[in-house]
């Protein structure tokens, strides 16, 4: 069968090119022509447009989304002798980005339900010298904002939010990234909105750390050759703000393709003994489509051997990554849910463009896994 049926990818990216080629080679013209090569006109109507469409008063765009969760905490204040609680199922990069600043990490661990930061606990792990939490938005699945926000105010504490798999959604009606003091954005390419490589933004509401913000991306530069303190080469380049600009609109039209899919595999797999992402009440934009099950490595296996590319996100946790315990990190509690969690998870091919016969080749293939039984 296998040799019969073309592959089904995780994500087939050629798609999106597709939708915006005819819009946006005219403007490639144009931005080699001009030369604006790094920031530039592309990147600033990019950000004015990206701040319009979170609801935040300004945006600035940087080269990575890691590189925006630096210049938040930056910003913010955040350095040696602060602490900053996070979840310790994320990619490394939240992690970097307090170890870029000098402060300490604290983890917490994750609701089983959904993957992103249990809020109770997190109240259970704080420390004396929590300045900020970083609530990380997972999968596309916003993080209880409600809890964090209450938490956050009972302990005085900045909210930072990593927004970069949760382009759109919304808790409460609001988009999250403009429910904290700073929303970080990734626009790696494989992000609901992605950038022909690599691509940050943060917004905030408030202009001077924005200010600051732009200054530090740019070698610290407020004016022209004067670098009045320590900066970073962390520029947004031309081309991903044009590219990204071309996106933007598509997004909203994008997000609710993807939610199909997503509907389509809950339907053909509920009956299965496997976990399925929690839809809780807010929006979910599914960046990713992660199931569980303990024969993870044996489903997984099954469905190569039919071409069906996936994913796993993230197989080893923070406080089990090797550069936790050489960097001498806090590591003195159990984080029980997050090692279940990683043991089980399997993200499905979710992409905008996915054909209904490869959702259907998918969800067969997992029928069949489990009516053949388990090949653990």
């Amino acid at each position: 069968m296998a040799e019969q049926c073309a592959a089904v990818p995780f994500a087939d990216l050629s798609i999106q090119w597709q939708a915006i080629r005819e819009r946006a080679l005219p403007d490639l013209l144009k931005l080699f022509e001009s030369s604006e090569y790094c920031l530039g006109s592309w990147v600033s109507a990019f950000e004015r447009d990206f701040a319009q469409y979170v609801g935040s008063r300004h945006a600035v765009a940087v080269n990575s989304g890691t590189s925006a969760l630096h210049l938040a905490l930056l910003a913010a204040g955040i350095g040696p002798g602060d602490r900053v609680i996070l979840p310790s199922h994320t990619f490394v990069a939240t992690l970097w980005a307090v170890l870029y600043v000098g402060a300490e990490p604290i983890l917490c661990d994750i609701d089983p339900r959904t993957g992103t930061m249990d809020v109770e606990d997190a109240r259970r792990r704080m420390l004396p010298g929590c300045k900020a939490i970083m609530p990380v938005h997972l999968y596309g699945q916003p993080v209880d904002m409600q809890a964090v926000l209450a938490l956050a105010q009972e302990k005085g504490l900045l909210i930072i939010e990593d927004v970069a798999q949760a382009h759109g959604a919304r808790f409460a009606g609001r988009s999250v990234g403009s429910i904290g003091s700073y929303g970080c954005f990734s626009f790696y390419p494989g992000k609901n909105l992605g950038a022909a490589g690599e691509g940050g933004m943060v917004v905030t509401e408030d202009g001077q750390a924005a200010e600051k913000m732009r200054a530090l991306r740019n070698h610290g530069q407020y004016q022209r050759w004067i670098h009045q303190e320590l900066g970073y080469n962390y520029r947004m380049e031309g081309i991903q703000g044009l590219i990204l600009g071309h996106k933007l609109p598509l997004l909203p039209g994008w997000t609710d393709e993807r939610r199909r899919i997503a509907k389509r595999y809950e339907e053909g797999l509920a009956d299965l003994p496997l976990l399925l992402p929690r839809v809780l009440n807010h929006d979910h934009v599914f960046h990713l489509y992660v199931i569980r099950t303990p024969q993870r490595e044996g489903l997984r296996r099954y469905l190569e051997e039919r071409l069906i590319q996936t994913g796993i996100h993230y197989p080893i946790p923070v406080h089990r990554q090797p550069c936790y315990t050489q960097l001498q990190l806090r590591l003195d509690a159990e984080y029980p849910q997050t090692d279940l969690f990683t043991e089980q998870c399997l993200s499905l091919p979710l992409f905008v463009g996915m054909s209904d016969a490869q959702i259907e080749r998918v969800v067969a293939a997992i029928r069949d896994y489990f009516a053949e039984g388990s090949r653990e």
